[in-house]
């Protein structure tokens, strides 16, 4: 079996792509920096700051510090016995639900929160969709003393109340988004116009893998430890050390970016699981949004379209470009799942394990509930799953579909 499951695709190039992409910010052909002018200077800055931080043993060891004795890593990889038995697979769950805070987010935030605070940042700046990122940002702000400002769509305030009020107890300041779709690629749109007008000041703490280089390389490096500590978990319960799939659920990507490096030069099969309604690698096509060319959702006339998704988190019209890099070398498969089949994931994953989901993670557990009952994933397969984050900000949303 080739090392991707196409033909041409070789060990050495898959491993450069999750490497430093270097001053250009480009994985292949997408990456880059699309902002305006005044923000240029900007991404020259966090840039250099993160490549002198990262080779800094002093803020690597602090941040290690905080993930362990703050955030609660290593998150545990859990058998789920009962959902294996029934699927006739070997299924584990990277617990990033079980992270201080409730999802992965925590990793990266901290990450740019240091290096925020390294540079003399007074105010981080955050988008957020199902406010997790929004809650991990009013978190490490009020750790560290930080002022804090969340853009949050209309819609997405609406349906997850409890991260906005959670975000509030913590001190910041959320505010709402009343244009276009009222969701996640809008609030994007506000973070970033309020950035061109407080740069000095303010940092602009991305969640996700996307955004003007050094982004999606930075929040892949702070997420990293996902997939790291998988690869040494996993290689202590498998007997081959090596999962045969690792899955986890795509939106901007970031979790999946970060469990990805962990076994890009392993021969597992990486699946990155899309809401149907959100999919950019399975319909976008190549285009440039919040700073980045990657694959996005547009029309006839290249306008981007708006992105449906059943989770917050997911509402997203593109992904990110590293995620396009690996979708094009082959070395990553994006399958798409739809609201009923994540809704139904939930609710069994929860039945048979007693672990909630947050909608978002659910839809990874969809699709290999659905390959394993279709035989795509054979009988007997490993498969190591990502949870990126816990169900509870999602209760009300889940008593409406039900």
């Amino acid at each position: 079996m080739s090392w991707s499951g196409r033909q041409g695709v070789t060990a050495p190039a898959v491993a450069r792509a999750m490497s430093d992409p270097g001053a250009t910010g480009r994985f292949g052909t997408y990456g880059g920096r699309y902002v305006p002018e005044s923000l240029i200077e900007a991404c020259h800055e966090i840039e250099a700051a993160f490549r002198e931080a990262w080779s800094d043993p002093e803020f690597r060891s602090r941040l290690d510090t905080l993930l362990t004795v703050y955030a609660g890593r290593p998150t545990p990889l859990t058998p789920a016995w009962r959902l294996s038995h029934e699927l006739g697979i070997t299924l584990f769950l990277k617990r990033e639900d079980l992270a201080h805070t409730g999802s992965h987010k925590i990793n990266n935030v901290i990450g740019q929160a240091l290096l925020a605070h390294r540079m003399g940042k007074e105010r981080l700046l955050a988008e957020t969709g199902a406010g997790q990122h929004g809650v991990a940002t009013a978190t490490a702000a009020a750790l560290l003393g930080l002022k804090a400002t969340v853009f949050m769509g209309e819609r997405d305030i609406e349906r997850q109340e409890l991260n906005v009020l959670r975000m509030n107890v913590l001190g910041a300041e959320v505010v709402p988004v009343t244009t276009g779709s009222r969701t996640l690629k809008d609030a994007c749109n506000e973070a970033m116009r309020h950035w061109v007008s407080s740069v000095d000041t303010s940092y602009y703490c991305m969640g996700s893998v996307m955004g003007p280089h050094p982004y999606p390389w930075m929040v892949r490096e702070f997420q990293r430890v996902i997939g790291e500590e998988a690869r040494v978990q996993c290689a202590a319960e498998l007997p081959v050390g090596v999962p045969d799939y690792v899955v986890a659920c795509v939106g901007g990507g970031s979790n999946a970016a970060g469990t990805f490096a962990g076994f890009v030069d392993t021969t597992a099969r990486l699946i990155g699981v899309e809401a149907e309604g959100g999919a950019a690698a399975t319909f976008g096509r190549v285009g440039v949004l919040h700073g980045f060319r990657s694959l996005v959702l547009q029309d006839e006339h290249g306008q981007v379209t708006e992105a449906h998704s059943v989770a917050a988190g997911l509402d997203y019209p593109g992904i990110g470009p590293e995620h396009a890099h690996l979708r094009d070398g082959g070395r990553a498969r994006y399958e798409t799942v739809n609201d009923e089949e994540v809704v139904q994931a939930l609710l069994r994953l929860a039945r048979t394990e007693g672990i909630l989901a947050a909608l978002e993670s659910s839809h990874a557990v969809a699709w290999v509930i659905r390959a394993a009952k279709s035989g795509e994933i054979a009988p007997g397969s490993t498969v190591m799953l990502t949870l990126s984050g816990r169900g509870d900000k999602d209760i009300a949303s889940i008593k409406e579909l039900l």
